[in-house]
């Protein structure tokens, strides 16, 4: 199966201006990007200190879907842990809905310690497991009138959802995962994978731990798209554009850009520049 090559920038929220996010924003849907994204941290993540500067991520997409018209929306990727599993379901549709049917889910089973030292999230020890709870009853939540669900974790009793999702069945699950538990859960449930980490060297290696786990379960794996986040400096167009060139070619057709650095709305705009050359890139055939 192949899948069309499709290009999204993401602002994280941390250590940028609301002025710069509405500016990436509006380049994104301006410039004919495919997708959109932002993390979800409620604590600074990298360099020295936890104190900078970071917006929540939820409430983020609810601005992107009211600020776009035509670019999809999401969060690479959510953090299981931070929320009931029903709060995230709740939060996903009304996102959906204000985006008028534009949200991409993504969701991975977290992994910031200090996060949960400091707000008292319990559940990393068994982030795993909990991940696998979330997205079953999630999905149930998406689809079904009621949910009843015994697990270890989560306990619902004839829950209610209402309004669903606008896209039908649920809006496109994306996984983040790089272990081998983790992929099992994306070979049950992902729409896409979200390889972590951006390093080319290591996207073979962990495509044939996918393609192990949808053995283990029974799903072919070109069902699932791949898609990956790396950084560009801005500096030498033909480096961005050999190195989408290169996770194409390792079969990554969703390929976002991360735009790091104190001028986000400017690297932006670079890569805005580039888009028509970057689509020009062909995929290989399955």
């Amino acid at each position: 199966m192949t899948h069309p090559l499709r290009f999204g920038l993401k602002a994280s929220g941390q250590d940028i201006s609301i002025q710069s996010l509405r500016a990436v924003w509006r380049i994104a849907d301006e410039a004919g990007f495919d997708h959109l994204w932002d993390f979800d941290h409620l604590a600074a993540i990298g360099g020295t200190t936890a104190d900078r500067p970071i917006y929540e991520g939820w409430a983020l997409q609810a601005a992107m879907a009211e600020a776009t018209k035509r670019v999809r929306i999401g969060c690479l990727v959510t953090a299981n842990t931070y929320r009931n599993p029903a709060l995230l379901a709740k939060t996903a549709v009304t996102v959906d809905h204000l985006s008028g049917g534009r949200l991409e889910f993504g969701i991975g089973a977290a992994w910031a310690e200090i996060e949960h030292e400091m707000y008292g999230f319990d559940g990393l020890d068994h982030r795993v497991g909990r991940l696998s709870e979330s997205l079953q009853i999630i999905k149930s939540l998406f689809t079904q009138e009621r949910t009843n669900f015994e697990g270890r974790y989560y306990h619902f009793k004839d829950a209610i959802a209402n309004p669903k999702p606008l896209q039908k069945p649920y809006p496109p699950i994306w996984i983040g995962a790089s272990g081998q538990t983790t992929m099992r859960l994306v070979a049950r449930h992902a729409d896409v994978w979200n390889i972590a980490g951006g390093d080319p060297d290591r996207v073979d290696e962990l495509t044939a731990m996918l393609d192990e786990a949808c053995a283990a379960v029974g799903r072919d794996p070109s069902e699932i798209r791949h898609s990956i986040q790396f950084g560009w400096d801005g500096k030498e167009s033909n480096e961005l554009l050999e190195l989408s060139g290169r996770f194409l070619e390792q079969g990554v057709t969703e390929q976002v850009v991360y735009l790091r650095g104190e001028e986000p709305a400017k690297l932006a705009g670079k890569v805005a520049e580039l888009l028509p050359e970057l689509r020009r890139l062909q995929p290989v055939a399955s």
